[in-house]
């Protein structure tokens, strides 16, 4: 069975936690416990419903404030897949928590009141969702109940946001009315919203292709651990962990080993100890190589015919997360995939408005929840793809040495 992430986004109010909420509850996905807890929280609502949020806006600050702060997790199964929401805050303060959110989702459900249509906040998560390069894009229309599910106007926002789409380069987006409170095409079609011939919220998540979404074409794998057993059986064994992370891998391709620039063969693939035709992404792995190379983790095995970026000076847009600015000059650990170096941040160029995509000066220091344009220069070499051709070889983070906290989401150029 596999698995969908995808993230809910939108502006303050547009009902994200109660569409979570419903999702769980209209698929039979909530704890009896859980449902105990529900029906006690709601008993301060003045009309007595249950207040399907709460199973998302779990901080008790955060629901004294009626807002959503944090990004909220939440995991549930339905017979056709596995799930795991991310309900992001919808404040413009919040920038950081929709990114750390978003970062490996496979689609992204956008919300808009349809009191409201199209505002700011909406194409604001639209740019952070295109800079992500995130698939798919779903643009629930909620709210249809308080504007008596008019099909005029779910057509006119739909018209409005296909604008935003077409300017930002989102492609796959799909357009769904319904009513999150009231539970209208949530799970089931609604009978109120006839006019809508498309598939309800869960079929169409159930539904969404994702094998399409993965390179077969560009292999790349990064070991993570290097296998010895060193016993009678296995004297010789020298195997090499990892995730694949694109691309398909069997025994006699020709690979290269990099940074290390060593071109050698494949002299087995393994899964769970087992030898297997060929390994694919995202399984994880062990390769056996035909000849004795020193190599550690961190370390790539790429195809001969597809090769990544080598290099020690990286142009990277960084999402600032931390409380402390950056300034150019600051030295951090870049945390790549399994592969960590020592970094020192030259220069910041520009800073992107995230409202509307414009370059800005930079005046100071980079300050919390900013995205910037800068480069990066790595105490050893770094072996990466662009963030636009391959997403899982393109992103980073970076660490401050002090305090080991994650203080920028990276992507590389």
């Amino acid at each position: 069975m596999d698995l969908l992430r995808f993230i809910t986004a939108g502006s303050v109010d547009d009902g994200k936690s109660t569409l979570i909420g419903r999702l769980l509850y209209d698929s039979k996905n909530i704890l009896i416990d859980q449902l105990e807890a529900l029906e006690k929280s709601s008993k301060n609502k003045a009309n007595g419903e249950m207040d399907l949020a709460l199973l998302t806006d779990g901080l008790r600050a955060e629901r004294e404030q009626g807002i959503t702060i944090d990004v909220a997790y939440r995991y549930f199964s339905t017979p056709k897949r596995k799930f795991i929401i991310a309900d992001a805050p919808g404040h413009v303060q919040y920038t950081r928590n929709m990114i750390t959110g978003a970062s490996n989702a496979n689609l992204v459900i956008i919300l808009i009141d349809a009191r409201q249509g199209v505002v700011e906040q909406t194409r604001r998560h639209s740019i952070i969702a295109s800079l992500l390069k995130i698939p798919h894009v779903v643009v629930a229309i909620n709210k249809m109940d308080l504007v008596d599910y008019s099909q005029d106007v779910f057509n006119n926002i739909v018209i409005d946001y296909t604008e935003v789409a077409k300017q930002l380069g989102l492609k796959d987006v799909t357009y769904i009315p319904i009513s999150a409170l009231d539970g209208d095409n949530i799970v089931d079609k609604s009978e109120k919203i006839e006019w809508y011939k498309g598939k309800p919220l869960l079929e169409f998540l159930e539904e969404v292709e994702l094998d399409s979404d993965i390179n077969f074409t560009d292999a790349r794998f990064q070991v993570q651990y290097v296998i010895r057993p060193q016993t009678d059986e296995l004297h010789d064994y020298r195997g090499y962990a990892g995730k694949v992370i694109s691309g398909v891998y069997k025994k006699g391709d020709r690979v290269k080993v990099l940074p290390q620039d060593i071109e050698t063969t494949i002299a087995a693939v393994e899964i769970a100890g087992k030898e297997v035709n060929e390994v694919f992404a995202p399984q994880s792995a062990v390769i056996l190589l035909a000849d004795d190379i020193d190599i550690s983790r961190g370390d790539s095995i790429v195809k001969i015919d597809s090769l990544p970026q080598v290099s020690n000076e990286l142009e990277v847009l960084l999402c600032w997360l931390d409380e402390k600015p950056l300034i150019s000059g600051n030295k951090y650990l870049l945390q790549h995939n399994s592969r960590q170096v020592r970094v020192v941040v030259k220069n910041v160029e520009f800073k992107l408005d995230v409202n509307t995509l414009q370059r800005q000066p930079v005046n100071g220091g980079v300050k919390l929840n900013e995205v910037v344009k800068a480069t990066i220069k790595t105490a050893a070499p770094l072996v990466y793809d662009s963030y636009e051709k391959l997403s899982e070889n393109g992103s980073a983070v970076l660490i401050d040495e002090t305090s080991n906290s994650t203080v920028a989401a990276v992507l590389i150029k």
